[in-house]
C-alpha cells in the first residue's frame, strides 16, 4: 500500500526547507499543497519552492497553472488520485501545505458538488460588486440556515460557491455534504508543524518584507490587470492593487499583507486544531520528526 507522509502547518511555520529534508531522507518525492503555488506567474507572493529548491527534491502541483485556469479543491483531489494510481503501489510520497480543503480533500475526498452554469456564477459575481457581501450572506441564511451556521461569512468565496449551489438546484448546500467519506488506497500519516505565537508573527513580518525585497510589487504589476480573477483575490495582490489603485501608501499594504497573513495564520491554526489525526511538533524538532515516521511507516 501506498503511503501519504502529510506535513502541514500554517503560513510562515517553516514547511518548505524541513520537508525537503525529510523526503531526502525517506528517498521520495513532494506532492504540493499549497494552492496559491499551483499558479506559476506568482511564485514570490506564494513563497512557491525555488528551482534550486526544486532541483533537490523532485516537487509536482508546483506552477502548474496559469492565474487564468479555473481551479477547485474536487479537481486537485482526482488529480492527486490519477497522480498516485501511475506510481509504485508501495510508494511513499510527501504531501505538504496549508491549503486546508485541498489537504482535506485527498485525505478524506470531497463531496461531489453540481456542476454550476456560468450564467448563475457571473450574476452572483456581479451582485457582489454591486451590493457588497451583506446581502448574500442573508440570502444563504434563508436558503441554507444549517451551512450559514457554520460558513466564514467573511469570505465571498466560500458565500458565493454556496449560493451557486442552492440556485442551481433549488437545495440547501448542505444537503450535498457526504455522510460517508470514500476510503483511500493508501495510508495517512499527519504531521502538524507549528510555533509560539510570536515567534510565528515575526516570521511572517520578516518575510513579507523579504518578498518585498524579491520584486512582489513587480509581479503584482505584471498580473494587476487580471485582478479580477479569483487566483488573485488573495493575501499579498490584493492589498497591492489597493495600493496600485491609489486607495493606500505603499507602506500601508505591507502592513495590511502582513496583518492579513496572520489572520489567515490563525485560521489555518484553528482548523488543523480539529484534527485529532495530527501530531504536532516545532519544526525545531527533527530528529524528533524523522523518529515518528520512521516508527509509523513500520
Amino acid at each position: 500500500m501506498q503511503t501519504l507522509v502529510v506535513i502541514l502547518g500554517p503560513t510562515g511555520v517553516g514547511k518548505t526547507d524541513l520537508c525537503i529534508n525529510i523526503a531526502k531522507h525517506l528517498g521520495c518525492e513532494i506532492i504540493n499543497c499549497d494552492s496559491r503555488q499551483f499558479f506559476r506567474e506568482i511564485p514570490i507572493g506564494t513563497a512557491a519552492p525555488t528551482a534550486e529548491q526544486q532541483q533537490w527534491v523532485r516537487q509536482y502541483f508546483v506552477g502548474n497553472l496559469s492565474v487564468d485556469d479555473y481551479y477547485s479543491a474536487s479537481e486537485y483531489e482526482q488529480d492527486v488520485l490519477r497522480f498516485l494510481e501511475k506510481q509504485d503501489k508501495d510508494a511513499t510520497f510527501l504531501l505538504t501545505g496549508g491549503s486546508m480543503m485541498y489537504l482535506d480533500a485527498v485525505c478524506n475526498g470531497i463531496d461531489e458538488m453540481p456542476t454550476i452554469e456560468e450564467s448563475i456564477r457571473i450574476k452572483l459575481k456581479a451582485r457582489l460588486d454591486e451590493e457588497g457581501l451583506e446581502p448574500l450572506v442573508a440570502e444563504l441564511k434563508e436558503l441554507d440556515p444549517t451551512h450559514w451556521n457554520t460558513v466564514d461569512k467573511k469570505n465571498p468565496r466560500r458565500i458565493l460557491h454556496a449560493l451557486e449551489v442552492c440556485l442551481q438546484t433549488g437545495q440547501p448546500y448542505s444537503s450535498f455534504m457526504a455522510k460517508e467519506r470514500p476510503k483511500r488506497p493508501f495510508k495517512v500519516i499527519k504531521i502538524g508543524l507549528t510555533r509560539p505565537r510570536e515567534e510565528l508573527f515575526a516570521r511572517i513580518n520578516e518575510r513579507v518584507v523579504q518578498m518585498i525585497q524579491m520584486g512582489l510589487e513587480e509581479e503584482a504589476r505584471s498580473v494587476y490587470h487580471k485582478r479580477g480573477l479569483n487566483s488573485l483575490n488573495t493575501v499579498g495582490y490584493k492589498e497591492m492593487f489597493s495600493y496600485f489603485d491609489g486607495e493606500i501608501t505603499k507602506e500601508e499594504a505591507i502592513r495590511k499583507i502582513q496583518s492579513n497573513s496572520r489572520h489567515y495564520m490563525k485560521k489555518q491554526e484553528t482548523w488543523f486544531k480539529r484534527d485529532k489525526d495530527i501530531k504536532w511538533f516545532n519544526p525545531k524538532e527533527y530528529k524528533e520528526i524523522i523518529n515518528y515516521i520512521d516508527i509509523s511507516l513500520k
